[in-house]
């Protein structure tokens, strides 16, 4: 796992098994763990986090029916490609687009209002 870093506070009131699903979810969700990069054994991530097996076998269990990781023998446990029409990825992306975008409208004139209606028409016009 890339440097990502997994831990489990066990005087929380949160169960082992859902501190890892949340943190590994939100790693996959924005873009940290990448897609088809393979995450430590069941075995060697409870060894790390000193916990038993069973409560990282059910974290991945979670992981894996909500299409989050895929495990496949002898290619060990990986990280899920997103579902169609899905994009996982850091929420500064858009932000940093849309800033460009909004400073590329003003400088050519644009109103605020006008360069809404567009992105509206531009999602519209997608879908059809």
């Amino acid at each position: 796992m890339s440097g990502a870093v997994v831990r489990v506070d066990t005087g929380s009131p949160v169960p082992p098994y859902e501190q890892i699903r949340a943190q590994l979810a939100d790693l996959i969700r924005t873009g940290r763990l990448a897609e088809d990069e393979r995450l430590p054994t069941v075995r060697q991530l409870a060894a790390d986090l000193g916990l038993a097996a069973g409560t990282v076998a059910r974290a991945y269990r979670e992981l894996e029916a909500a299409s989050l990781i895929r495990t496949r023998r002898g290619a060990g446990t990986r990280v899920a490609p997103p579902p169609p029409g899905t994009h996982w990825g850091e929420p500064a992306e858009i932000t940093e687009g849309t800033r460009d975008f909004v400073a590329w409208a003003a400088a050519l004139g644009f109103e605020e209002s006008t360069v809404l209606e567009a992105v509206r028409r531009a999602f519209r016009d997608r879908e059809s």
